[in-house]
């Protein structure tokens, strides 16, 4: 296991063939930015809402309205500043219109606290711990989204979802209104090549780990065919269409590639076997017939 500093990192180390990466977790929206042909998406595995907070009093609903503000975006090789970079473009920003930070969430959260930043993004699990401290922080409010449908039409990646009153912390009524959001999802991806028994036991895994659902996913919703950064691998197609095979569902692991392998021994044996079971009864026929003929020469005489 190997720790990088995102989404974009991760797909510059599975398109390096000298490097020993062949799988890794891979935020959509982020394989537009590499050319990606040696790599397919074994599934999506849950939501990844894009989180902004913007400090007391700054309001965010045209592009205006933050014309000239600090905002961090996340540390380059990010999935955070990947798609957060795309929906400013999106809303027609320029490099020039603000001022872009870099920072990692625990230190965008003190920059927002002490006042030297205006807005942060982060890209996280509902569950995260920093997303609950900047829910709680003091001065400091969750972005509504109101235009989700726009931007889901333009990006087919994006989900848009709704945070309900009170989801995070019902006892403080975290957060104090619904909340639009706009989320990418979590892929699996792995480089093509990728052999077929491993691609049956990884979804066995994540179907084990995603199928109970979220706070924004339903029961049964993922691993999904959908929602994926490159195109879906084709044992993993066979997956979602017909399931896992039955030896994989049955036996452990090294047991079904086991009986695998030998079917694969035998299956040149075979192709011998039956071509030869159907010549064997005309051949028995024939010498029987012929050791009776030969006394039949012996009768004649």
């Amino acid at each position: 296991v190997r720790t990088t500093a995102g989404s974009i990192e991760n797909i510059a180390l599975l398109e390096d063939l000298d490097d020993p990466v062949d799988i890794a977790f891979v935020q959509g929206g982020t394989g537009d930015r590499a050319v990606g042909d040696n790599l397919t998406s074994l599934a999506s595995l849950y939501y990844e809402p894009l989180w902004v907070f913007l400090k007391e009093g700054l309001v965010y609903e045209r592009p205006g309205d933050i014309l000239g503000k600090r905002i961090s975006v996340g540390p380059e090789g990010s999935g955070t500043r990947a798609l957060t970079m795309l929906l400013l473009r999106d809303a027609g920003f320029s490099p020039d219109d603000i001022a872009v930070s870099d920072f990692n969430g625990e230190d965008a959260l003190n920059a927002l606290r002490n006042g030297t930043l205006d807005m942060m993004a982060l890209v996280a699990s509902p569950s995260s711990r920093l997303v609950e401290r900047l829910l709680r922080l003091d001065g400091v409010h969750l972005l509504n989204f109101i235009r989700q449908d726009a931007y889901t039409r333009r990006h087919r990646y994006l989900t848009k979802l709704t945070l309900p009153e009170g989801a995070v912390d019902l006892s403080d009524n975290l957060p104090p209104e619904n909340i639009g959001l706009l989320a990418a999802t979590a892929n699996l991806v792995s480089r093509e090549d990728i052999h077929p028994a491993l691609v049956d036991i990884l979804l066995l895994a994540a179907e084990e780990v995603h199928s109970a659902g979220g706070l924004f996913e339903q029961p049964g919703a993922f691993p999904s065919p959908q929602f994926l950064v490159f195109p879906l691998n084709d044992e993993a197609r066979r997956y979602f269409t017909s399931g896992p095979p039955f030896l994989r569902r049955t036996l452990p692991f090294w047991a079904a590639t086991l009986i695998d392998r030998l079917a694969l021994m035998l299956l040149p044996l075979i192709a011998i076997v039956i071509p030869l079971m159907r010549i064997m009864p005309p051949l028995y026929k024939w010498r029987v017939r012929r050791r009776v003929y030969r006394w039949y020469k012996e009768l004649r005489k």
